[in-house]
């Protein structure tokens, strides 16, 4: 379905999405901590409902704006996991966020949107930007990165939510 009012609310979701990607990545520090510093803890049957929650919210995302499993994912996992070390939560949000991309990529081919001269330039472009910005990404400070890739998601977040 290609219609004018399906393609403005992908549009609106997927610019919602950004924009609370980049909320998600000023604020992880700070939602750390809070996740950290909680008296309380939560009982294990309602961690394991609101992980799953999040991982159906997550892969609704994805599907529908291949934004999502990472910034959004980590601060969530954080939250509800403080006191599983960091590394932990990254590896399993990883680990999660490939085999929900590969499923979403996987739907659109087999519905006919997956552009594949297109899909063949970001792939050859991807592996040398993974290469530098690996590079990059041990150089530069935490939160340098993190403040502009917000600083982008929003820029781009709010171009599609006000077009």
């Amino acid at each position: 379905m290609d219609t004018p009012g399906a393609s403005r609310l992908i549009q609106l979701v997927l610019g919602a999405a950004l924009l609370v990607t980049a909320v998600a990545l000023v604020f992880r520090p700070q939602l750390a901590a809070l996740g950290a510093h909680r008296r309380r803890t939560p009982s294990q049957a309602r961690t394991l409902a609101l992980t799953m929650l999040t991982g159906a919210v997550l892969g609704v995302l994805v599907s529908l704006t291949s934004v999502g499993a990472g910034a959004i994912g980590v601060t969530v996992l954080l939250l509800l996991y403080p006191m599983l070390p960091t590394m932990r939560i990254v590896g399993s949000d990883i680990a999660h966020a490939v085999p929900l991309t590969l499923l979403a990529g996987a739907g659109h081919w087999l519905l006919g949107s997956v552009d594949w001269s297109m899909l063949l330039s970001l792939m050859i472009g991807s592996l040398p930007g993974i290469a530098v910005g690996s590079m990059l990404s041990t150089r530069a400070p935490d939160a340098l990165l993190r403040n502009l890739l917000a600083a982008t998601l929003t820029l781009v977040g709010l171009r599609l939510v006000v077009a």
